[in-house]
């Protein structure tokens, strides 16, 4: 798979790559990382990085803008994104030929040519994967900004290498890049750096959230709470794994309004979850999902259907 990855990059003069909506350090790291290795090693080819920016990861990279017409007879290669619904710019399709590489279960086996690892701790360890086979075949080379967003993507969604998902392979790849010439500690700034009013928010999580007798845990951020704090819907992603810390929660949802829907973010150190997050129109890894509500007594039902899983669990 990997090989034909590879021969399929040569063939091509122009490369569009996407990702998922409301980016991830691994989002970005895998999509952005690509494009760094293939303008490095393909410096005549035209390569192009797009999707709406988050400011949060401004620190990582920024998306290029293209017009309609590039995709013709393009390469386009879709990174760490699950289902079509959540590829960020849906032009993917104007494309000639398309590539899906992710890490999630291949419930949408989209694209013309998928290669799908459900083991890798993140779609950016995937890329460096892709980067050690063309290595070998042909020749490439990392450059240190590839490998500065590769490092950050892996350690963005392996929780700082605390997840299951971190195995042997991970551990190898981060020692391979971390030898590369970037700043990890200005990396790392970027990455958990938090304003003021965000710790003020993680704080309102701690002091009101839910537990019952089985580690079920939640906490609902109404419109209401948001305004309070100063704080936007994507800006909570970063407080998403907070509830881990707490002694006694086996598995956690955080519910956060955002317009008419009640984005459903869910966590767990152990039950899985996914199985829950697409039952209410989303998905993601068996311990770390999303999924969405339409109102808060949908979401009085993902609490019910969590606490019976946490329930089942224990």
């Amino acid at each position: 798979m990997k090989r034909q990855i590879i021969d399929t990059i040569q063939q091509y003069d122009k490369i569009i790559l996407h990702r998922h909506v409301r980016p991830d350090p691994d989002a970005y790291g895998s999509q952005m990382g690509l494009a760094e290795l293939i303008r490095t090693n393909y410096p005549e080819k035209q390569v192009y990085a797009i999707g709406q920016h988050d400011d949060s990861l401004s620190f990582m990279a920024h998306p290029d803008a293209i017009e309609d017409a590039v995709f013709e007879n393009a390469l386009v290669i879709v990174t760490d994104t699950a289902n079509t619904e959540r590829i960020d710019d849906q032009r993917y399709t104007k494309g000639a030929y398309v590539i899906k590489i992710d890490h999630h279960p291949n419930d949408d086996a989209y694209g013309d040519f998928l290669w799908v690892d459900t083991d890798a701790s993140s779609c950016s360890e995937m890329i460096y994967e892709l980067y050690e086979e063309a290595k070998e075949t042909h020749h490439w080379k990392m450059s240190d900004a590839a490998a500065r967003l590769l490092f950050a993507g892996i350690v963005g969604d392996t929780g700082r290498f605390l997840f299951p998902s971190a195995g042997v392979k991970t551990f190898d790849a981060a020692g391979q890049l971390i030898q590369y010439n970037f700043d990890r500690n200005k990396l790392f700034d970027g990455m958990y750096e938090m304003d003021r009013k965000l710790l003020h928010l993680q704080g309102y999580l701690y002091q009101n959230f839910v537990i019952d007798e089985n580690g079920a845990a939640y906490i609902k951020v109404t419109n209401d709470v948001l305004r309070d704090f100063d704080v936007t819907p994507s800006e909570t992603s970063l407080l998403v794994g907070s509830l881990g810390n707490v002694k006694g929660i086996c598995a956690w949802v955080i519910f956060i309004e955002e317009g008419e829907t009640i984005r459903v973010r869910l966590r767990s150190k152990g039950p899985i979850i996914n199985q829950l997050a697409k039952k209410y129109n989303g998905g993601g890894h068996p311990l770390a999902s999303g999924a969405s509500a339409s109102s808060w007594e949908e979401a009085d039902l993902v609490i019910e259907d969590l606490k019976e899983i946490c329930r089942d669990y224990q």
